[in-house]
Formats: C-alpha cells, structure tokens, sequence
C-alpha cells in the first residue's frame, strides 16, 4: 500500500525539519528470482502477446518483488491481464494499468512516491562498530 503524504523536498527545502514519519525502504538493487510464470493463458482464454511476456518478466524481476506477498502478486497478475486488455485494442483499460503500475512501483518515479530505494549490494563488510583484532598483532 502506498504510504500517504507528499513526496519528500530536496534536502534543506524541507519546512518542517523534523525526521519523516515514513523512513524510505532500501532494497539490494539485485533483480528478483522467486516472481512467479505467466499462466498458460489469460482469464479470457486467449495467449498471452510477446510484448506482455517481456512485461511481466521485467515486472516480476523488480528488486523491490521480495517485499511482495501472494496478495501483491495475484494484483500484478490481475494488472498484466489488463494491460494484455489495452495491447488488444482496448483502451478505457488504460488509466487502470496506470494507477495499478504506480501502486506496485514500476518506474523510478513511482518507486519514489512509495519511498523505496535501489542500494548497491555492499559485500565483505565488517559489522559495525568491531574491530579487527588482526589489525593490531605485531605492533
């Protein structure tokens, strides 16, 4: 769900000074394995056109999908089948599939109205705060 508010101001822009109610998410900017396939066909029956698989393979390997649940994905299944809708020729479907892209943060644009960040991986970093004892034998 959509955290509520404006988006946040550059910083120093900001009026209120204090910390946001909502902190931003930072995920692993690594693309996601689990998403689950395409069904065989479309709740109407037919195939499913090239254009929409490649969709769905872009939208299933979000970094941010290892937050989802099985009730996000049964939303991105249901908003794949209309945009499948609107690749058919009809496009009073259109501004749904908008609305539905921005709930599940498919641009950066959108990945920004809900606070999450792409981080890159940091490996074969020291835990905080702990000292290495190798580094003062032999002084």
């Amino acid at each position: 769900m959509p955290v509520s508010g404006r988006k946040p101001k550059p910083q120093g822009q900001a009026v209120t000074r204090h910390a946001p109610t909502h902190d931003w998410t930072e995920v692993v900017d690594v693309p996601f394995e689990g998403g689950p396939g395409l069904p065989e066909v479309r709740a109407n029956g037919r195939g499913w056109p090239d254009s929409i698989r490649a969709t769905w393979d872009a939208w299933r390997s979000m970094p941010h999908c290892k937050l989802w649940g099985p009730s996000d994905w049964c939303f991105a299944l249901a908003t794949i089948d209309l945009a499948a809708l609107v690749f058919d020729g009809e496009p009073k479907y259109a501004t749904e599939v908008r609305n539905r892209e921005k709930v599940m943060g498919t641009t950066v644009d959108y990945l920004r109205d809900l606070r999450i960040r792409y981080v890159d991986s940091v490996e074969n970093e020291d835990p905080a705060g702990v000292t290495n004892i190798a580094d003062y034998r032999d002084l």
